[in-house]
């Protein structure tokens, strides 16, 4: 199993609690080995398996927390 490693930019974060529920709802996704959410950054790392996940699905499960993802 390969994996790769992408990084989000996530606009709208203002506690430790949005972090967690951003990291929550990532590591939730089926292909995601490890997310890891930065509030003083704003940004998530996630590691996950191409096979069965792309960053456009990452991306869009951010944006269902109400989230905006940057580049």
């Amino acid at each position: 199993m390969t994996h790769s490693t992408v990084r989000f930019s996530v606009l709208g974060m203002t506690c430790a609690n949005c972090a967690r529920s951003v990291e929550r709802k990532l590591a939730a996704t089926p292909g995601v080995g490890k997310a890891s959410v930065d509030l003083s950054s704003a940004s998530a790392d996630v590691e996950y398996d191409p096979a069965r996940v792309n960053p456009e699905t990452l991306a869009g499960a951010i944006r269902q927390l109400g989230y905006e993802v940057g580049a």
